[in-house]
């Protein structure tokens, strides 16, 4: 896969995307989240910096998911055992995401708070 045409790596990338879609109840569930802050970044018309931080948060959030659910993948291919190190592990990832999510809803709070303000 290395030194392939970026044409082929772009590929690559689009198939993963696919099948954690496929597999991942979660990453849909993020999916919808991510729509409607986009709705309400439409609604709420906010300046251009919070559609910065709104946007980050949506991207940091599907990067997390995607990484989460690769560790999972291979950890499950590599050791399908149940194992505490292994459940560490994928508890681990699995926070990143949580501490990613948790992150954008004191943004959206902020944001809604601002808004409110005026």
């Amino acid at each position: 896969m290395k030194n392939k045409p970026f044409l082929s790596r772009f590929g690559f990338a689009i198939a993963g995307l696919r099948e954690v879609w496929r597999r991942e109840k979660s990453f849909r569930t993020q999916a919808v989240l991510g729509a409607l802050a986009v709705v309400g970044l439409v609604v709420l018309r906010p300046g251009f910096v919070w559609v910065a931080f709104v946007t980050i948060c949506i991207v940091l959030i599907f990067a997390l998911e995607l990484i989460n659910s690769a560790i999972e993948y291979l950890i499950d291919h590599l050791h399908p055992e149940v194992a505490p190190e292994i459940r560490l592990a994928k508890d681990a990832a699995a926070a990143a995401v949580l501490v990613a999510s948790i992150g954008a809803i004191v943004v959206a709070v902020l944001l809604l708070a601002a808004w409110a303000l005026g």
